[in-house]
């Protein structure tokens, strides 16, 4: 294993830079910065390939010893206590980070359950939102999250540690041309006949606990401010809603939350809890 120990500003830490901070450096190399014991553990649980390690000219735990030794990297680098803390995202910076190659967006890989249920992210604009969406996907269950339209970035460092180790396990896939998802669509309608496609909507239509969640679906969740796009309702067979409390103040859930809800109805179902 080859290590380049780095004390000052060089090329290679303002690398580490862009790819922490700049959306299109970071698509450029095709990798990006992932920091945290939780995400590291994953990243390599799930066979994400790992180009380097970086971490501080210190002594260092078991854990990172252990880690460094057993995960093949191109080159690892050991930088000073005070580029560490520089580098870092966080208050309390981790022991270590890594450099991750992107891996590609694309569907014909991408293996389904007997009875899947996928959702859909149309045009996220919060980092939070959808770090949160691929963890509450996660949990419950989804076999896909996919990704339309203008949006964040999914490799941005706040969406890999809002979505903790669950960022490196659920299978996410940006569509960037409305074609493939309906070509993707229309396979879905062949392979399984009583598929459906659900839309959600903040006005009193379906109610989600009317809707056959217990079939194979997929969930389309609308932009944070403009819900979801035309062109996606009318594609719907169900438009649902999460039908608020009569005396409530609040029209709707934060769009994470009703995600999660409308996709914990699903469980339920399936489940028959």
């Amino acid at each position: 294993m080859r290590e380049i120990f780095i004390k000052s500003k060089n090329a290679d830490y303002q690398r580490f830079e862009v790819l922490r901070s700049n959306r299109n450096k970071r698509y450029r190399y095709g990798e990006f910065l992932v920091e945290g014991v939780r995400s590291l553990k994953e990243a390599a649980a799930c066979n994400w390939e790992i180009h380097s390690l970086i971490y501080p000219d210190a002594q260092l735990s078991d854990w990172a010893r252990g880690y460094i030794e057993s995960t093949r990297t191109n080159v690892n680098y050991r930088l000073t206590p005070e580029l560490m803390r520089e580098l870092s995202g966080k208050t309390d910076p981790s022991e270590m980070m890594a450099i991750v190659a992107m891996r590609d967006d694309s569907l014909d890989n991408v293996k389904l359950s007997k009875n899947p249920f996928i959702v859909l992210f149309d045009r996220p604009s919060n980092r939070g939102n959808l770090g949160t969406l691929i963890r509450s996907c996660d949990a419950l269950g989804a076999d896909l999250l996919l990704i339309t339209g203008h949006a964040v970035d999914l490799y941005d460092p706040e969406v890999v540690v809002s979505a903790m180790g669950s960022f490196f396990k659920l299978p996410v896939v940006r569509i960037d041309d409305n074609t493939k998802l309906d070509l993707f669509i229309n396979r879905l309608r062949n392979d399984y006949p009583d598929f459906s496609l659900l839309g959600t909507t903040a006005h009193k239509q379906c109610p989600i606990w009317k809707a056959p969640l217990d079939k194979p679906f997929m969930l389309m969740i609308g932009n944070e401010t403009m819900g979801l796009n035309a062109a996606f309702k009318e594609k719907c067979d169900y438009l649902c809603t999460i039908p608020m409390a009569e005396d409530s103040y609040a029209s709707s859930f934060n769009v994470a939350c009703a995600a999660t809800a409308m996709m914990y109805e699903a469980v339920r179902q399936r489940n028959d809890i």
